[in-house]
């Protein structure tokens, strides 16, 4: 029998107004009916039956009135008392529901509703623990979440009240981007493992919890010195930079960490853990594997960059954004043969606003995308007005973010710009990074291909201060390297800088691509690359960036092979 079946008369009851709101008055209504079927039965017998006189049948249906009444009340009594389980256990719930208070209820009886009484209180106590444990603890790693580390701090502090106390943030650096080329599951294992690793370096009474995917929180509660807390800032990074093997495969990490440390007697958890914030997102702006105390002049130094980002959306809709031009020069003609676009930006009070400033905000957010989509048809429109003005043609350089590159419908958003500006596509170059092409291997060759397709140059920025792999290198259909500036600028001092470029450029030429040098200043820098047989080269020595303006001047006069600003 289904249990839909065994809910017939429970679900025929409830139709009636009079029970169906209450359990207990259903089984009342079905006993009072039991009880009173003997007497009906009765005075149906005497109603058709002539043997009794009237008086005899009155006697005996009074006694048998009296008697059933006295019955049913006895009945009613003992079916409510034996319904005091299934009320209780109904009211418990109720009331976890509401106050999540846990039950008390009898688990030594066996039978049916004993059964079910014990069933409760455990399933609840269950659950209670499962909820405790998600609200609490992270799933993934094990360890204490936000929410259970700042309760702990703030117990802890309730009842110790240390004088000297430090909450570290450990951030994996750059763990987002390199988990892109990770299965998630190896993300997931090099998580575990990384806990496991912290735990060790971590003694009592001192917290550690897991704040999100890259963050780790730690609460040191017993601190004899300043030294101490650097110390475990060294252990904790030489530890985490030791290769993990996960999955027969060795993974390489840095890590860098904020430190919030306070000698006062009040403590408020989530200042603590706001401050060794700001002090890891400045120790990470450093560089890979470094630790930064807070600081009042860290916390300024982030508002204006929250100011920033605040002003930063709407200023192309607000005209506020221009793009500058810096010429690359062929060494072997002297003349420009391109113009990389680059983006400023003119705020109203803060004058021509540093890209060193905006840029990483703007890359750190979506906004990265709408901005270089921006700039690419600004140029791109700009190319093709020197060009229908009769000006001699460059190909315009633009560099793509790793944002940019990740957006899946980039081929076509580029195609679409060429449309709409009628440049033709060998006139445009895209440059882009190692580190962005890294995040999906298989992914990014499919789309460089597909944009070389379309007819467009295209540049491996930055190289050598990356991956560069030689393997990778093979496969990417790029047509041009770029030296990075900070090898040229110390080419003339530094044997090392001067061996790097000598092999990019041999390199180069080896695999028939064309070779750019950046961050030209001097004449010496200049003549050491033509000696070396590279191709193109733009910096300060040649020209700063101009507007279009400028540029338009430069073009015009045909006899001038180079800008000086």
């Amino acid at each position: 029998m289904t249990l839909s079946h065994n809910l017939h008369l429970y679900s025929f009851l409830s139709r009636f107004s009079l029970v169906n709101k209450s359990y207990v008055a259903k089984i009342i209504l079905i006993a009072f009916l039991g009880t009173h079927i003997p007497l009906l039965s009765l005075l149906l017998n005497f109603v058709i039956s002539h043997v009794y006189t009237w008086e005899v049948m009155v006697q005996v249906l009074s006694i048998a009135l009296v008697a059933t009444l006295a019955g049913t009340g006895a009945t009613l009594y003992a079916l409510h008392r034996l319904l005091a389980p299934v009320i209780l256990t109904s009211a418990t719930l109720q009331n976890y529901l509401s106050t999540q208070t846990l039950p008390k209820l009898p688990i030594e009886f066996s039978d049916e509703v004993g059964t079910l009484m014990a069933n409760t209180s455990k399933t609840l106590h269950q659950l209670d623990e499962l909820i405790h444990y998600i609200s609490y603890y992270d799933d993934l790693t094990g360890l204490p979440n936000r929410n259970l580390f700042c309760d702990r701090f703030a117990q802890t502090q309730a009842q110790n009240n240390p004088q000297l106390i430090a909450v570290l943030v450990v951030g994996i650096d750059d763990f987002m981007e390199m988990s892109h080329a990770w299965k998630p599951e190896t993300s997931r294992m090099l998580l575990r493992a990384i806990a496991q690793r912290l735990i060790s370096c971590i003694t009592h009474p001192n917290i550690l919890a897991h704040l999100n995917d890259d963050e780790f929180a730690i609460a040191l509660l017993e601190i004899s010195s300043f030294e101490s807390v650097i110390h475990l800032s060294q252990l904790l990074r030489s530890t985490l930079m030791k290769p993990f093997p996960i999955e027969g495969h060795l993974i390489h990490l840095t890590a860098s960490v904020g430190i919030s440390i306070n000698s006062v007697t009040a403590y408020d958890t989530e200042q603590f853990l706001q401050q060794a914030h700001m002090a890891l997102h400045t120790a990470q702006q450093q560089g890979r594997g470094q630790y930064q105390f807070y600081s009042p002049e860290i916390s300024a130094q982030l508002q204006e960059r929250l100011a920033l980002e605040n002003e930063l959306y709407g200023a192309i809709e607000r005209g506020e954004m221009c793009v500058y031009y810096q010429p690359l020069i062929d060494l072997q003609t002297q003349q420009v043969i391109a113009l990389e676009a680059l983006v400023r930006w003119q705020h109203p009070t803060r004058g021509l606003v540093s890209p060193a400033k905006f840029i990483p905000i703007a890359e750190s957010n979506d906004l990265i995308q709408s901005l270089g989509e921006w700039v690419l048809r600004t140029a791109c429109a700009q190319t093709r007005a020197w060009q229908l003005a009769g000006l001699h043609p460059v190909r315009i350089s633009v560099n793509l973010s790793a944002r940019q590159f990740e957006q899946p419908n980039l081929v076509d958003i580029v195609k679409q710009i060429l449309e709409e500006t009628e440049l033709a596509a060998p006139y445009l170059e895209l440059e882009v990074t190692e580190s962005a092409l890294m995040v999906d291997i298989e992914q990014s060759i499919e789309i460089l291909g597909q944009l070389r397709d379309l007819g467009i140059v295209l540049a491996l920025d930055d190289f050598g201060t990356g991956y560069s792999s030689l393997n990778y290198l093979t496969r990417f259909p790029v047509n041009m390297l770029k030296i990075d500036r900070s090898f040229v600028q110390d080419i003339m001092s530094n044997p090392n800088s001067a061996a790097v470029t000598d092999a990019i450029i041999a390199l180069s030429q080896s695999l028939c691509l064309t070779v750019t040098a950046e961050g030209i200043e001097t004449q010496e820098q200049l003549d050491y690359l033509q000696s070396r047989g590279c191709h193109e080269a733009q910096g300060f020595y040649f020209s700063r960036p101009a507007p279009a303006a400028m540029i338009t001047e430069m073009l015009k006069n045909k006899s001038q092979k180079i800008l000086t600003v």
